[in-house]
């Protein structure tokens, strides 16, 4: 774990305690064996889950690093966690719910959770579409995070509706982060959010400069948002 440790200190000026390294071996070690049997990921080499992975999902807390313990976020199409179980790794005191459509891939995070004992840790295996109707998880997270999951416009759709009145949003992007919030301003007006700040992120190695859009959330999101499945990607809001 020296390219995530090193990453880690260097990017975000934190230190990984001896436990946060066994998690993240834990981890690599539990997403190659799975990925034998299923596609969770097409990137299983040392370096690339260390930087493309997990770094990369750690570069968040330039956003969020300073939240209270018993905040609570909402990692959005989770795929195999990130960036959502890493943060967890890293802010145990954060309560993260892990959203994930694909049934092996909500298995999967749930048996890291199960096996790094990861207290106040929730996986839901639904779409974003409908369980951001549901009262018990509509405007209620401080945190909403999404990576590697739709272009903004539709992206905005299915993140606000889950961010409390007051809090915000961080959609992780490559190189076109600003034309792709360009593109959402009718979504964002419509959906109750704001854009705070676009974050830089140099990741190690990597050549392409990595974005953190982070999005305040103004004003509440109309009730008849999220629009049914596959609705927000097939017209989306622009």
């Amino acid at each position: 774990m020296e390219r995530l440790v090193d990453g880690a200190h260097k990017l975000l000026g934190l230190s990984l305690t001896e436990q946060q390294r066994k998690a993240f071996l834990i981890y690599h070690k539990e997403l190659v064996s799975w990925n034998e049997r299923f596609n969770l990921t097409a990137i299983t080499d040392p370096d690339g889950v260390q930087i493309r992975h997990f770094l990369d999902s750690l570069s968040c807390l330039l956003a969020i690093r300073d939240v209270g313990s018993g905040s609570r976020l909402i990692d959005i199409g989770s795929g195999a966690g990130f960036p959502g179980l890493p943060i967890k790794i890293m802010q145990p005191g954060i309560h993260v719910t892990l959203l994930e459509a694909t049934g092996k891939k909500a298995d999967f995070v749930r048996h890291i959770g199960e096996t790094l004992n990861l207290r106040g840790l929730n996986v839901l295996h639904a779409r974003a579409e409908q369980v951001g109707h549901d009262p018990s998880y509509r405007e209620t997270y401080d945190w909403v995070t999404a990576r590697a999951v739709a272009a903004m416009p539709t992206l905005v759709e299915y993140m606000l509706p889950f961010c409390r009145l007051g809090g915000r949003c961080l959609a992780q992007k490559g190189e076109g982060a600003a034309a792709e919030v360009s593109s959402a301003e009718t979504a964002l007006h419509l959906l109750g959010g704001r854009l705070n700040r676009l974050i830089p992120v140099e990741l190690p190695g990597l050549a392409e400069t990595r974005h953190l859009v982070v999005l305040d959330k103004v004003a509440q999101t109309p009730a008849k948002y999220p629009r049914a499945p596959g609705r927000p990607t097939k017209s989306p809001l622009c």
